[in-house]
């Protein structure tokens, strides 16, 4: 071998340890992620009537966020701005539209969160629910930056928790024993043991994971396996049973109650197998887990968050833009980097997560077209800077007759009727009045006009997703 060959060989193989050791020292990310899980359907937040230890365990262990914000509230919207970094009045996914026979409005081919990972060599996975392309768009979670998925392509499909089918990738997985009103698979357990062999598999061939665990859990319909956590709950819980109303209703529920507390229960149980497995795996220290849920509590097939007071101290359910449609659960733990028994007050939202992600995996320069900040340095206990504190969160929402709202530092104003042109402002100040019952619209006049046209500066108009009095311009300006 001659002297440039074997100094060539010497030199890949440098490299290929160099980079071997670099793979090594990222951290892996696990997301896990609960579907109409009100803020305080967990124990850390108040949760009395439902068992939570493994939730309330993992936010002992390293940081509660008490002001975290989900994209929106309702499923595709939300699960659109967590993807892409970008608030309701940038994304291209404002709210749900169905694709029939199965799937949602395609997200539009830009950064996501599996891309972000995957250009920093991290194998990515997705189980649970995606919601964001329907099979055959282009826009399915492995056209999108995922090497895996496992579970629902689309979101009404995931109404079902004993479906005909379910997808692997781009691969139908079909489950016979479902067909026809059978109860052969549950599907939320199927979903599961797919993370825990994704987690596991990419740990012994040591290779780094961002692994997005986006759980039904406990997203009606009010189903599953009638268990001794079930019975727990049967038997101590007021019954409530729930009859199926119209034929694209939910389907009935012996006892909504038990069942949507064991939902939950099952959820955290899900949680505690995935911290079990990582330190069985040895990779505790090198693993960031994070626990959230979509939007705020759902009143849906049965559900009733005023009896599990599912939303605490705040005004709203989903489909609100008031706190409780949007203020969310939210906990981070990472052994030995996040230190235990933290909490933040800072205000936060889904389209922070990929600049964060970004300043973790060295890829800062990919999130310059979020709407996000980073919040990596509260995760190492310093303190918010005020940017951070004073900057404006932005959302919108396009059922209901249109709504939008926009907090900044402790004031919050929410618009009521957007689609008429002329919206019904509404102002609270969250520090004194968290539960949004004081309306201060009339008797801080400034402020509301400021913050107003704070507001419909944050959003640019959509064409997929219009406000009616956008619609109705638009329709005025071809006619003449």
């Amino acid at each position: 071998m001659n002297r440039i060959a074997l100094l060539s060989l010497i030199s890949t193989s440098a490299l290929s340890v160099l980079s071997a050791q670099n793979k090594k020292a990222l951290p892996n990310v696990i997301f896990i992620m609960a579907d109409d899980l009100g803020y305080a359907d967990v124990g850390f937040n108040g949760q009395s009537l439902i068992r939570t230890p493994h939730l309330d365990s993992l936010a002992r262990a390293g940081m509660q966020f008490t002001d975290f914000y989900a994209g929106c509230s309702v499923s595709a919207p939300s699960r659109a701005s967590l993807m892409t970094g970008m608030h309701t009045g940038h994304t291209q996914i404002r709210g749900n539209k169905e694709i029939k026979p199965e799937g949602q409005s395609p997200v539009a081919d830009h950064m996501t969160l599996g891309r972000l990972f995957q250009g920093a060599g991290y194998r990515t996975g997705i189980f649970g629910k995606w919601g964001l392309g329907y099979p055959g768009s282009g826009a399915e979670a492995t056209d999108r930056g995922f090497d895996e998925f496992f579970g629902y392509n689309c979101q009404r499909m995931a109404h079902l928790y004993y479906p005909d089918h379910l997808w692997r990738g781009k691969e139908r997985v079909d489950y016979p024993t479902n067909v026809d009103g059978q109860h052969g698979v549950y599907s939320a357990d199927e979903i599961h043991r797919e993370a825990l062999r994704f987690i596991e598999t990419s740990a012994k061939d040591n290779v780094p994971f961002f692994a997005m665990l986006t759980y039904t859990l406990p997203h009606a319909e009010l189903n599953l396996p009638h268990d001794a956590v079930y019975e727990y709950y049967e038997g101590k819980l007021t019954p409530k049973p729930y009859e199926s109303r119209y034929k694209w209703d939910y389907p009935s529920s012996p006892n909504a109650h038990a069942a949507f507390a064991a939902m939950v229960e099952r959820l955290d149980r899900y949680t505690g197998e995935v911290g079990a497995l990582l330190r069985r795996l040895g990779i505790e220290e090198r693993t960031l887990v994070i626990f959230t849920s979509d939007n705020g509590p759902h009143r849906e097939g049965g559900a009733d968050p005023d009896y599990f007071d599912s939303n605490g101290i705040y005004r709203g359910i989903k489909r609100d833009l008031y706190e409780g449609g949007i203020r969310i659960p939210m906990a981070m733990a990472w052994k030995g980097k996040i230190a235990p028994g933290g909490k933040s007050q800072v205000p936060l939202a889904f389209w922070d997560f990929l600049p964060t992600f970004a300043e973790l995996i060295g890829q800062g320069a990919k999130a310059k077209g979020s709407d996000g900040k980073s919040f990596l340095s509260l995760l190492k206990g310093s303190a918010p800077s005020k940017s951070l504190l004073s900057r404006p969160l932005y959302w919108e929402f396009h059922e209901d007759g249109g709504k939008m709202a926009l907090r900044k530092g402790e004031w919050k104003l929410v618009a009521l009727k957007v689609d008429t042109g002329s919206p019904v402002l509404e102002l609270y100040n969250l520090a004194s009045d968290p539960s949004e019952t004081k309306d201060l619209s009339a008797s801080e006049p400034k402020r509301r006009e400021q913050l107003y046209r704070e507001m419909l500066r944050m959003r640019t108009s959509s064409t997929d997703f219009p406000f009616a009095y956008e619609v109705k311009a638009q329709t005025e300006r071809s006619a003449h």
